[in-house]
C-alpha cells in the first residue's frame, strides 16, 4: 500500500537514495534539503530518475523551515538529516558541539513535536530515526557525533514506549561506515579551527579508516524495505558484520577498566 513519507536530509547519501527509490515504488515522498540549491539539485535528480518527488527546503536550524515542514501529515516521518564534526572532546569548539545537537537532535525533536500529534490523533503512523553504529559504540575523535546519536537512541527508545499504546511505531536505522561522503566530510570538518600547536589531544590521520568504506546501497535497500513496512525489527543495522561489533562493544563496557 502506498504511504506518504517525509524524509529529512534527502539531498545526498542514504536520504537521497531512499527517497528516489521509495518514489519509484509508488510512495508519495516529500524529501527535504538544507538549502535552495540542494532543493533544485534533488528535483533534477528525481526528474533524471523518472520519479515524482516533492522537494522542500528544511534547514533544521531555521524555525520557519521547521514550521513549514510541520504542517505536513505523513504516514511515516524519517528523521535522517545529520552532521558530523571531528575533534577531541576537550578541543572541539562548543559552538560546533551545540550545532551538532541542534541539527541531529533538537531540530528533529521540534519537527516530531509538530507531526507526531497528528499520528496519535488518528492512531497510526511511524517515526524512523537515522541513528548510527556510533549510537551504540564510541569512535574516538568523533565523540560529539556519537553523543548526538546516543541521544537519538535514548529519545527513540523512549518514544517507542510512549507512542506504542497510541498506535504509532518508532524504529531506528543504524548505518556503519558507508561511502556516502558523509564520513569523509566529517573527518575533515575540524580544519577550520584545529591548530596542532595548541591542541590538547592531537587529531590522528583518518585516511586508513576511510579507505575501505561499504557500498551505501546495502543501507539504502534496507531503509527502502523497512520505512513503509508494517512489521519489522526496531533496529536495522547495516552492514550485517557491524551488528556483532556493536554487540561486542556493549558487552565489553561491563568488563573493561576505566
Amino acid at each position: 500500500m502506498s504511504k506518504k513519507i517525509l524524509i529529512t536530509g534527502a539531498s545526498s547519501g542514504f536520504g537521497r537514495g531512499a527517497a528516489i527509490e521509495l518514489a519509484r515504488r509508488g510512495h508519495e515522498v516529500v524529501a527535504t534539503a538544507e538549502a535552495w540549491p540542494l532543493v533544485r539539485s534533488l528535483r533534477a535528480d528525481a526528474a533524471a530518475a523518472g520519479v515524482e518527488l516533492e522537494v522542500i527546503k528544511l534547514n533544521l536550524l531555521d524555525e520557519t523551515d521547521i514550521e513549514h515542514a510541520g504542517t505536513l501529515d505523513p504516514d511515516v516521518l524519517v528523521l535522517n538529516a545529520g552532521v558530523m564534526e571531528s575533534g577531541s572532546v576537550v578541543d572541539i569548539p562548543l559552538q560546533r558541539v551545540r550545532e551538532s545537537f541542534e541539527i541531529n537532535v533538537f531540530g528533529h525533536i521540534a519537527l516530531a513535536q509538530k507531526i507526531v500529534p497528528k499520528m496519535v490523533a488518528r492512531r497510526s503512523g511511524k517515526v524512523v530515526w537515522t541513528s548510527s553504529m556510533g549510537g551504540i559504540l564510541v569512535i574516538p575523535f568523533v565523540g560529539v557525533y556519537c553523543a548526538t546519536k546516543h541521544a537519538v537512541e535514548g529519545i527513540a527508545g523512549s518514544m517507542r514506549a510512549e507512542l506504542a499504546p497510541h498506535g504509532v511505531k518508532v524504529a531506528t536505522v543504524n548505518p556503519g561506515v558507508f561511502g556516502t561522503g558523509f564520513n569523509d566530510t566529517g573527518a575533515e570538518s575540524h580544519v577550520q579551527w584545529y591548530d596542532p600547536e595548541k591542541a590538547v589531544v592531537p587529531i590522528p590521520d583518518f585516511s586508513d579508516s576511510l579507505a575501505d568504506q561499504y557500498d551505501p546501497q546495502e543501507m539504502i535497500d534496507a531503509m527502502v524495505e523497512i520505512i513503509p513496512a508494517e512489521d519489522h525489527l526496531y533496529r536495522t543495522m547495516r552492514p550485517l558484520a557491524t551488528i556483532d561489533t556493536a554487540k561486542h562493544w556493549q558487552e565489553s563496557e561491563w568488563t573493561q577498566n576505566a
